[in-house]
């Protein structure tokens, strides 16, 4: 038996109390809210995924204590498995749980693994201000470093801080130590 477009109209009518262009524009709707619901949620092949690529924000800061420059450059989030440290006035914070910020590709992904003093305080993007060195900044830019490093105190762990270099010395059992100077 054939459905006509006439039968299904006065089906419809018949059975909803709706006319056909609302009863289509019901159903229209529970399809695109259906849609936009299931796209809030992760697939659960992509959660490892996800889950993976957040490891460093759900932990617990590792504190690293004294640090060289060179050591902090480790820590720019191009390696997975180490978190994510910047260092303002030669504090080190842990911004691993702003990874989409200071990790690869974020917009300020040029600050992680360096001491950003300058460069904040400057609200500079240049390489060349990259560094902890704040001689000869204005009383206004150290106000404006000084209200970084206040947000960074509020948000994120301090996991240790810049020493100028590491030297060996010779210990009294014979071996080499690491000294902080």
């Amino acid at each position: 038996m054939a459905l006509s477009f006439s039968t299904l109209t006065d089906a419809i009518a018949q059975y909803t109390g709706l006319s056909p262009a609302a009863f289509f524009t019901i159903v229209a709707v529970m399809v695109v809210a259906y849609k936009v619901v299931c796209g809030m949620f992760v697939a659960a092949e992509d959660y490892a995924a996800v889950k993976k690529a957040n490891e460093y924000a759900a932990r617990e800061p590792v504190q690293l204590g004294d640090v060289t420059e060179e050591e902090l450059r480790a820590y720019d989030g191009t390696r997975p498995d180490k978190p994510l440290l910047m260092a303002i006035k030669g504090n080190i914070y842990d911004v691993s749980r702003s990874r989409m910020f200071y990790g690869p590709g974020g917009a300020y992904a040029l600050f992680a693994g360096r001491d950003a003093s300058r460069a904040l305080a400057l609200m500079s993007f240049d390489s060349r201000d990259l560094t902890g060195n704040i001689d000869g900044l204005s009383a206004s830019e150290l106000e404006v470093l000084q209200d970084w490093e206040y947000k960074f105190m509020e948000k994120y762990v301090k996991v240790g801080q810049l020493v100028a270099q590491r030297t060996r010395i010779e210990s009294a059992e014979g071996g080499d130590k690491l000294h902080d100077s």
